[in-house]
């Protein structure tokens, strides 16, 4: 097998055995070094060459890792993959551009900022899938990234390419030179004098104490392939104080069910929800146990055709109306009602709707509920319970966006729940990935996180990042837990992601000055 094509294998198949939460972690520090090799080997190659074998081991760590989507949908499994690897490799081909203008040196400097932009990119556009950025590969090992309440995942991604080429740096000097000299001990002291950091950061942290927050999470385990969406929502409703009911002497503030819990049909009405059945009951139960109840939920609100909104979808018998992926807390003042607004492509979004939609109608793929796209809202949530403390609801994929989800913690959450169904996959590793990247939210705000999943994994995360308890998958069950709110504000929730502001300037003023210069 020629060696182009056993670097490109090697640094998928070094990916993917890296990745979370069965891959062998330290592998990340090495893994891009076989990439480095093959692109510095082809950079003088045709442009086919060159980008198809770099595409190839994108492509091979893409299946390695997300395989399991196959579960769910063989088409967006393949989809997912390709265009994930073709951005991968669109970094790279810009790289071979800087580093032939301007030079290895400032190539080296480039590659991780313009990674950094893609993953970026990866986070805010129609087609986002951020499942793969580097900095979540560290998901299985908070205590190794306990310093990303100051950089967010970015400080992750870049970690990982500082250190790979610094590695590669020294291997190519070691075999020109014969012996490894100082430039060995620079990947060396990359690798673990961020990891003697991180360890500081995590003895040093004091968390308050002085208040905490009961809370009990619901694990129903309902097959949303075969029986969730059959199930109406007055069985829905018995089911869940079927499952409640010993925790209520435990005296939760809060009981936190998953994502869409009450889905029946087309969903509840919006504007009818506090004179519902649903409501009144659940609050009732909410007032009778001196508790609130925290439900996912799907929301749908009509239109007449003069006053339907941009996202309203039409309906058979003419009328327009807007479906939302929902929660909403119990409050004798009145309900309190967040939409998930970080939506799966194709799923419950369609991607470039506009140009889509006409050409080829509606082409959402069918995971049970309403095949339609939801609606979302601009602003994070923080709900007021009855003893002051806010939380506030990320519902599944949301959880997913680190940036995002400090929307929560400015708006005022001192406690994140984490309200997902990850059932679709199977006991695969999507939903252990889903559940270690929860972690790393708790790491970059500092905040408690309570986890209510349909199938698992339910439980709960301290703000360093560690499960403390946990219900096992495909287990009915309930756990209650206290939790300490906080309310100190991060780096990084006040500041988001400067690593890709600062980083994509340069990266960008780099590529500009590639355009301007002859071949180095």
């Amino acid at each position: 097998m020629p060696v182009k094509i056993i670097l490109s294998l090697l640094f998928g198949v070094l990916l993917g055995l890296s990745w979370p939460t069965s891959g062998f972690t330290p592998l990340l520090f090495v893994a891009l070094v076989p990439l480095l090799w093959l692109i510095e080997r082809t950079k003088n190659d045709g442009f086919w060459a060159f980008s198809s074998r770099v595409f190839l081991g994108f492509f091979v760590w893409n299946a390695i890792a997300t395989w399991w989507l196959w579960n769910a949908t063989a088409f967006g499994m393949f989809f997912a993959m390709f265009v994930n690897s073709s951005l991968m490799t669109l970094v790279v081909l810009l790289w071979r551009r800087v580093d032939r203008k301007l030079g290895r040196k400032v190539g080296f400097i480039f590659l991780p900022l313009a990674w950094i932009c893609f993953e970026k990119l990866h986070l805010n556009w129609d087609f986002s899938w951020p499942w793969l950025n580097l900095g979540n590969g560290f998901a299985a090992n908070p205590d190794w990234v306990q310093w990303y309440e100051y950089t967010g995942v970015f400080g992750g991604t870049l970690w990982i390419w500082v250190v790979n080429i610094s590695l590669y740096q020294a291997i190519k000097h070691y075999l020109v030179n014969k012996k490894p000299g100082k430039k060995l001990i620079r990947p060396l002291a990359l690798i673990f004098i961020p990891l003697g950091l991180s360890f500081f950061i995590k003895n040093q942290f004091e968390q308050k104490t002085e208040e905490t927050l009961t809370v009990t999470v619901v694990q129903p385990n309902i097959d949303p392939y075969t029986e969730k969406y059959d199930q109406t929502t007055q069985e829905q409703y018995e089911l869940l104080l079927e499952q409640i009911g010993t925790e209520l002497s435990k005296k939760p503030d809060v009981i936190v069910t998953p994502e869409t819990y009450f889905s029946e049909g087309a969903g509840t009405n919006l504007s009818l929800i506090e004179e519902s059945k649903l409501y009144q009951d659940l609050l009732n139960v909410a007032n009778s146990n001196n508790t609130q109840l925290l439900n996912g939920i799907q929301f749908y609100k009509t239109y007449a055709e003069n006053d339907r909104t941009k996202t309203a979808n039409r309906l058979n018998n003419g009328v327009w109306a807007d479906f939302y992926n929902s929660a909403f807390l119990t409050d004798s003042t009145g309900v309190h009602v967040y939409h998930k607004s970080k939506l799966v492509v194709g799923v419950e979004t369609l991607p470039f709707r506009d140009i889509v939609e006409p050409l080829l109608g509606n082409v959402m793929l069918d995971f049970g509920g309403t095949i339609l796209t939801r609606a979302t809202q601009e602003e994070r949530e923080a709900f007021p319970l009855y003893n002051d403390v806010k939380i506030s609801p990320v519902i599944c994929y949301e959880s997913v966006y680190g940036e995002f989800v400090t929307g929560y913690v400015r708006n005022g959450a001192e406690v994140l729940a984490i309200m997902t169904n990850d059932a679709w996959w199977g006991d695969t590793a999507g939903h252990k990935q889903h559940m270690a990247y929860a972690s790393l939210r708790a790491i970059e705000t500092r905040r408690a996180v309570v986890r209510a999943a349909n199938t698992g994994i339910s439980g709960f995360i301290t703000p360093l990042g560690e499960v403390s308890e946990k219900l096992a998958y495909t287990t009915k069950g309930v756990l209650t837990e206290a939790v300490y709110p906080q309310s100190a504000i991060t780096l990084y929730v006040r500041y988001g992601d400067y690593m890709f502001r600062l980083g994509g300037f340069v990266a960008g003023l780099m590529l500009l000055f590639s355009f301007s210069r002859r071949k180095n």
